[in-house]
C-alpha cells in the first residue's frame, strides 16, 4: 500500500488565500468580493496587492451575489468569499436565479463547511450545502481535502466558464497531496489501489480514509481510496471502474447523509452495477458547538468510523 506523507498541518482556508493571491498576480480578470470576513477567508493578501480588484461588501452576502453576477458581464472573473452557510443557505435564491439560471461566471468560494466550523455551532455548521449547489443545473460543485489542493482547486477554477462551488474549511488538517500539483475539475484522484473494498471519500475525510485503509491492511483487508475532490461533475468511470474489482463501496464525507457524495455515488451504482454501499456522514441532524475533534468523533466521521462502515459492508458482499 503506498504510504501517504503529511507534510504538517495546514488549513483549507489558508491554501484558498494563497491561491487567490497567486491568481491576482496572474490573471488581471480575477476580482475578489467578501462579506466582511477577510482574514477568515485568507483574502489579506489580494486586498493589499489589488485594492482596485477586491471589494468589501459587509454583511450582504445576497448583494455581494449579485455585483459578482454582473460583473461577469464585463468579463471579470469574480470570487465570492464568506462562510459556507451564507454562501448557500443564506443566497440561494441569488445564486439560482443571477449566476445559475444565468449561467454567470461567479466563483462562489466557501470556508467553515460542515462540522468542523466548531465552537461557533448549529447554525453555522451547514451540512446541506453540497446538495444545494450540485441540484443547480450547470453548477461544479469542489470539495477540496488539504492545503495543496484547495490552492491548486483555486487557481484551476479561474480558468473553467461557468459557474463553481468550491467548499473549504476552517482547522488546520494533514496536508499530504503535491505541492504545485495539477487540479483536474471532474478528474477523481486514485490514492490507494485495493481489491477487497472501495473507499470513496471527500474534504476533510480522505486523510480519514487513508487511516482507515492502513489499519484495514492491519486486519488483512485491502482497501482501495479515492478522493473525490468533484463531486458534480462525477467521475463516474473511476467510481465503476473501482467497483468492477471491490464489489462493495463506502463512502465518507462531512455534510449530511441526505443529498451528498453518498447520494451521488448510489445513483451511478444504481444506474450501472447495484453493489452494497455504507455511508459515512452526518445522519440526518443538526451539528452542535464544540471542538472540530470532539464533533468528529461524536457523529462518527473519522478513521474508526470507516473501518467500521467497511467491515459492515464486506459482510453483504
Amino acid at each position: 500500500m503506498k504510504k501517504h506523507i503529511n507534510t504538517g498541518n495546514k488549513d483549507t482556508r489558508s491554501g484558498f488565500g494563497a491561491g487567490l493571491t497567486e491568481l491576482g498576480q496572474t490573471n488581471e480578470n480575477v476580482v475578489a468580493l467578501c462579506a466582511d470576513l477577510i482574514g477568515s477567508l485568507k483574502m489579506d493578501d489580494f486586498k493589499k496587492n489589488h485594492p482596485e480588484r477586491f471589494f468589501q461588501i459587509g454583511i450582504a452576502e445576497a448583494n455581494m451575489i449579485g455585483i459578482a453576477a454582473g460583473l461577469t458581464i464585463g468579463g471579470k472573473i469574480p470570487f465570492t468569499g464568506t462562510f459556507a452557510n451564507f454562501s448557500t443557505g443564506r443566497v440561494y435564491d441569488q445564486i439560482r436565479q443571477s449566476v445559475a439560471y444565468s449561467d454567470k461566471n461567479v466563483k462562489i468560494c466557501a470556508s467553515h463547511a460542515g462540522l468542523t466550523l466548531g465552537e461557533d455551532g448549529a447554525t453555522h455548521q451547514i451540512l446541506e450545502d453540497i446538495g444545494l449547489m450540485k441540484m443547480l443545473p450547470g453548477m461544479t460543485v469542489i470539495n477540496t481535502c488539504d492545503y495543496n489542493q484547495t490552492k491548486a482547486a483555486t487557481m484551476a477554477i479561474a480558468d473553467h466558464h461557468g459557474p463553481v462551488y468550491l467548499r473549504f474549511g476552517r482547522p488546520s488538517v494533514p496536508n499530504f497531496t503535491p505541492e504545485n500539483g495539477t487540479f483536474e475539475i471532474g478528474k477523481a484522484v486514485l490514492l490507494n489501489e485495493g481489491s477487497d473494498v472501495t473507499i470513496i471519500a471527500t474534504g476533510h475525510l480522505v486523510w480519514e480514509a487513508l487511516v482507515a485503509a492502513e489499519a484495514l491492511e492491519a486486519k488483512g483487508i485491502s482497501a482501495e481510496v479515492i478522493n473525490i475532490h468533484t463531486i458534480k461533475p462525477l467521475d463516474e468511470e473511476a467510481i465503476l471502474a473501482s467497483l468492477a474489482k471491490t464489489k462493495c463501496v463506502v463512502t465518507a464525507e462531512e455534510h449530511n447523509i441526505m443529498g451528498g457524495l453518498g447520494e451521488s455515488v448510489a445513483r451511478v451504482l444504481a444506474l450501472n452495477n447495484p453493489s452494497p454501499q455504507e455511508f459515512v456522514a452526518v445522519n440526518d441532524s443538526f451539528g452542535e458547538s464544540g471542538t472540530p475533534d470532539q464533533l468528529m468523533d461524536k457523529y462518527k466521521l473519522n478513521n474508526q468510523a470507516i473501518v467500521a462502515a467497511v467491515e459492515k459492508v464486506m459482510k453483504r458482499k
